[in-house]
């Protein structure tokens, strides 16, 4: 049969091998497995968490056999697991975030992670499978968000993991469930129709759901492929008057992916993951950074940091609606505020998780700087996470000017986290809901993944 862009696909997952990984690839996704689980665990302390569990638990009876993060005992079933740890992924929007624009690992692992407990003993997947199926499932994300150059640039339309994160989950499933070339690509079509989600619910309680459904949408879309089910075999190719998975973009243009052979150069060897440093959407570090670097001049120039000698707080930053909130009133809206990050910034000197309480949004002296915030949008200054900058102005009623900038913040794929910094940001997040040692544990099992015999053990 004449190959098609689906076909191309389907033909990786299915002849994709453990070989193929490169040293580079291997590093840097167990990284990125080790900080999703972290901040998975962590978000399994949120409000929003605890409502998806609830769901699940309530509504739904079958066959409990999966784990839940940051509850011991507690299990559902495979894809309500995979459901309910995507919830608790994205819940904080701690989670890792690439070029183009998506949440990558949390669509994509938690599904991973349920379905490793549900299949026999005699067909548990090693580690090495599983580092494999994770890898497919990034790459079949990161391939199509370059069939469109509206991708490139922070979202308008809709929420990334929602499209491609389905797609990528329903693939990284299919790999580790072993299913034929024909059930990959069955699982593509199946997947494409339940994935989307409108970007105007994020800065609330449904944004963290986008994740959720991706990781098990995708598991589902694999499941049902296995059994049967079938669909468009054309689902990712630009067919006139036919819109597949291009009804996604107004800018379509698939290219075929190229069967492995001995050799097969993952986009993750090109494209490094940033890791976020506190847990708010990716464009504040921007805006955090540069605020911490003009409060340093503050404090040098005046001995302390008093707001009271501040008449403005100019911010330059890329326009981009859903994340220009002059006033939030809601933890998922501060996390979601260049204004809020900047300003919380310049008065704590940090942000982290106690930054987003509802004690910490209504401060009194945080709204008095909130008041005093212009934001500017200079023409070079773009919404895309490899170009933007955030810069933080602060006038002085003395008439002397202030001035911080960042065009790359710690932690992004231009200036990685250190393993110790990385290690630091997991264990802070472990920590709140497990004992030292099984932190350790986890630590230890990421690191030899590849010599696990049982990567339902994770």
């Amino acid at each position: 049969p004449e190959e098609t862009v689906t076909s191309s696909f389907a033909s990786f997952i299915h002849a994709v091998r453990p070989e193929h990984l490169s040293k580079t690839v291997r590093y840097r996704s167990k990284r990125m497995i080790l900080d999703s689980i972290g901040v998975g665990l962590v978000g399994s302390t949120t409000h929003v968490f605890d409502i998806a569990l609830q769901y699940c638990r309530e509504l739904y009876s079958s066959v409990a056999v999966s784990s839940i993060y940051g509850k011991p005992g507690v299990k559902l079933s495979p894809t309500l697991a995979a459901f309910t740890n995507g919830v608790a992924t994205h819940s904080m929007d701690f989670d890792d975030t690439w070029h183009p624009a998506t949440h990558p690992s949390g669509a994509v692992l938690p599904a991973l992670l349920a379905a490793s407990q549900m299949l026999p003993p005699s067909t548990k997947p090693n580690g090495l499978d599983f580092l494999l199926a994770f890898n497919v499932g990034l790459e079949v994300q990161g391939r199509l968000m370059h069939f469109s150059t509206e991708a490139h640039n922070i979202p308008k339309r809709f929420h990334p993991p929602s499209v491609v994160g389905t797609m990528g989950s329903a693939a990284a499933t299919a790999k580790l469930l072993s299913l034929s070339m024909a059930q990959c690509a069955h699982a593509l079509g199946i997947a494409a129709s339940l994935a989307g989600a409108p970007m105007a619910n994020a800065a609330t309680q449904a944004k963290p759901l986008h994740i959720g459904n991706a990781t098990r949408l995708g598991f589902e879309a694999a499941l049902l492929a296995a059994r049967g089910m079938e669909a468009n075999p054309f689902i990712l190719d630009d067919i006139p008057g036919c819109s597949g998975f291009s009804a996604f973009y107004s800018v379509y243009q698939p290219k075929p992916l190229s069967t492995p052979s001995e050799h097969h150069e993952f986009l993750l060897e090109k494209q490094d993951i940033a890791f976020k440093r506190f847990p708010a959407h990716l464009g504040m570090h921007w805006v955090v950074d540069a605020a911490l670097s003009v409060r340093n001049l503050f404090i040098n120039y005046a001995g302390s940091f008093s707001p009271s000698l501040i008449r403005t707080i100019v911010l330059k930053i890329p326009v981009s609606k859903y994340i220009d909130r002059p006033f939030p009133s809601s933890e998922h809206q501060a996390r979601h505020s260049f204004q809020f990050n900047a300003c919380t910034a310049l008065l704590d000197g940090e942000v982290g998780l106690s930054s987003f309480t509802e004690s910490s949004i209504h401060r009194q002296e945080l709204r008095e700087l909130l008041d005093k915030v212009v934001v500017e949008h200079p023409e070079d200054n773009v919404a895309n996470f490899d170009k933007m900058y955030g810069e933080v102005a602060l006038l002085l009623h003395s008439g002397d000017v202030l001035t911080g900038k960042c065009d790359t913040f710690y932690g992004h794929w231009r200036k990685p986290l250190s393993r110790e910094s990385l290690l630091k940001k997991f264990r802070s997040n472990a920590s709140h809901v497990l004992p030292e040692e099984k932190v350790e544990t986890i630590i230890t099992m990421v690191d030899n993944l590849e010599n696990m015999s049982d990567s339902s053990q994770l």
